[in-house]
């Protein structure tokens, strides 16, 4: 994760909550009042975003003290401490529900790309997200699929072609669509063709897609679809995938299975602060 961008969204964050004080705090609790707080997991999960409770209280007070307990990616436990923090009580508590809203989402999205991965229980096969993400927040959800043991697809439309339902219709074809892609792109972007029928897959084989995606489709639509493309593309299944469903699709010979659910979807990890009083 990019720490410069992380610093900058999260000014923006805490500027989005504190806006010019936080009045609350600040009329309690003097300066010089200092404190302990813990970082409490209160359901077992994965976690993800721990540089979050520094990058965050680093900017509302250098002098805040950290230590992690755990790496992103780790396994907690209920009540296990995640990270104690020390330093003045007013600045702990003003940073206390951006780190935590953050810090939630980012360990529920890991939590929930773990289970994935392991209901699908497929190694050939990986997990991948969607750009179905919050605004704002996607460096930090696609941060947490990695976290939870998936892939990331593009993160935006700045960095792979991708051809939809849409832009075929309106350009005519699958053909014709990847030819004008190809004239006008660089020879790093790879170009993704979705299709849902046979004839689809077979134009965008001969169309000369780099990836090939069966939207919406079955399990056993999914294998056949899947065998009609060379080994030199890359094939995607998207659409219609659950947790629930997700290990009817292993071994259909797909590389890569989407789930925008990951982002979209997600229940919040339950981790909470708790706040002592320490030497003034």
């Amino acid at each position: 994760m990019n720490k410069l961008k992380l610093r900058k969204a999260l000014e923006y964050f805490l500027l989005e909550d504190i806006g010019d004080q936080d009045i609350t705090s600040e009329a309690i609790f003097p300066e010089s009042q200092t404190g302990e707080g813990v970082f409490i997991a209160k359901e077992a999960g994965i976690l993800s975003g721990l540089a979050i409770i520094e990058e965050a209280y680093h900017l509302l007070d250098p002098r805040i003290e950290i230590k992690l307990y755990f790496n992103d990616g780790d396994k907690v436990a209920p009540y296990e401490t995640i990270a104690e923090v020390y330093g003045p009580v007013r600045y702990l508590l003003t940073g206390e529900r951006v780190i935590l809203n953050l810090m939630q989402r980012m360990s529920g999205i890991a939590t929930m790309t773990s289970q994935a991965v392991e209901q699908l229980n497929d190694s050939k096969i990986h997990i991948c997200d969607t750009r179905k993400t919050t605004p704002g927040l996607r460096m930090l959800d696609k941060y947490a699929v990695i976290t939870g043991g998936g892939k990331n697809h593009r993160n935006g439309l700045f960095d792979g072609v991708m051809i939809k339902d849409n832009h075929i219709s309106y350009c005519g074809s699958i053909t014709k669509a990847v030819e004008k892609v190809r004239e006008s792109i660089g020879h790093m972007v790879k170009i993704e063709v979705e299709t849902e029928k046979v004839e689809e897959v077979i134009e965008a084989v001969k169309a000369g897609a780099d990836v090939i995606m069966f939207d919406n489709r079955s399990p056993e639509e999914v294998k056949a679809f899947a065998a009609l493309v060379p080994n030199t593309i890359v094939t995607e299944a998207s659409g219609g995938i659950t947790l629930e469903n997700l290990a009817t699709y292993a071994n259909t010979g797909v590389h890569y299975i989407s789930l925008g659910a990951l982002t979209h979807s997600v229940n919040a990890l339950d981790i909470s602060l708790q706040v002592q009083e320490g030497k003034a």
